[in-house]
């Protein structure tokens, strides 16, 4: 039940052109106790009033000049779809416009003349249920958000996770997790110049970050041997693009499934020299050329234990000898046109 106290304070909009049959009305509501009432004898104010003043009733007669009730009820339909249209008619018409004004979304009839008992209990009813459906409406968009709350809650806990163990992974390598930082924001910036969309790019942010989560499985005699590789070890470095492919594969994630992506080939080259395929050109997929592009220029101009950090100017030059052999050309452009963003974030780092 709605307590008294919110009944009567609930607005009420009246329409009628026949000044006294709205002075009869006011003055029945008024001495009755409710407090925000509006009047108007002109039915083409009523829209907007209700626009203004959102009303939990509105009395609404049929039979007026310049519009009648039922125009008056179509607009009010059109401004709010699907919604509760606390329209109570007045009307001494005939049944069949009574029928009709029901299919137009009034509520009830007060009849006229009007009886007071009448007037308070017809409006207190409409008043009640719009006061409960709008009550039922912000219970269920209050749930709404405490449930898109717990689930960005669990995204996000998801998510973190995940980036953890790409850090774990790069910890092992590289002594820092900075490089999974830079390397998927350069990711991005590439995604967005070359194209995709803001949510394609928020996904490659996301899932870039595993491109070298394979390297978990590869021995630690080898991944941290300081001199350099027999050719029989590279060849067990190169595994971890499979190894890492394989423990992403399975999902119904389209997050795990472009992750998945990534780890198998970041390290395909543009003109199939690359591994663990050997694939060219545009059979490699996008997101592996543009992770690739991201990979290598972080890998260049940073610290490494065998070599020191190239200047950005150094690592483009290098990057745009490989154009169209290593790299995708048209990256390599798109790459170039984002060199502040690309600084901007070498720079935090």
């Amino acid at each position: 039940m709605i307590p008294d106290e919110r009944i009567f304070a609930a607005r009420i909009l009246a329409v009628d052109d026949n000044i006294l049959n709205l002075q009869i009305l006011k003055k029945i509501l008024d001495q009755a106790g409710f407090i925000h009432i509006t009047t108007t004898t002109d039915p083409t104010k009523a829209v907007d009033l209700y626009k203004e003043i959102r009303p939990d009733l509105v009395l609404l007669d049929l039979n007026m000049p310049k519009m009648d009730g039922f125009a008056v009820m179509a607009q009010l339909s059109i401004l709010n779809p699907g919604d509760y249209l606390p329209i109570l008619v007045l009307t001494a018409e005939e049944e069949s416009l009574r029928f009709k004004a029901l299919q137009s979304g009034a509520k009830d009839f007060l009849h006229k003349p009007y009886e007071r008992l009448d007037v308070l209990l017809r409006s207190r009813n409409i008043i009640e249920v719009r006061l409960l459906y709008k009550q039922i409406k912000d219970d269920n968009a209050t749930l709404d958000q405490k449930v898109n709350e717990q689930i960005k809650e669990i995204r996000d806990t998801r998510l973190e996770v995940i980036r953890r163990l790409a850090v774990a992974a790069e910890l092992r390598d590289t002594g820092t997790g900075q490089h999974i930082y830079r390397m998927s924001h350069y990711s991005k910036a590439l995604a967005l110049a070359f194209g995709f969309t803001k949510e394609q790019g928020e996904l490659l942010f996301t899932a870039s970050p595993l491109h070298d989560i394979g390297k978990i499985a590869i021995p630690d005699s080898i991944l941290l041997k300081p001199s350099r590789l027999e050719p029989h070890e590279f060849e067990i470095i190169k595994t971890h693009t499979i190894l890492g492919a394989q423990m992403l594969a399975g999902s119904n994630s389209v997050f795990l499934k472009m992750a998945e992506t990534i780890a198998l080939n970041h390290h395909e080259k543009w003109d199939g020299s690359g591994y663990p395929q050997g694939i060219r050109g545009e059979e490699i997929p996008i997101t592996g050329r543009i992770c690739a592009v991201a990979d290598v220029f972080d890998a260049l101009s940073s610290d490494r234990p065998y070599k020191g950090a190239w200047t950005i100017e150094k690592t483009m030059a290098e990057l745009r000898k490989q154009k169209g052999t290593h790299f995708d050309p048209k990256l390599i452009d798109a790459f170039e046109s984002i060199q502040k963003e690309i600084k901007a974030v070498y720079d935090q780092n």
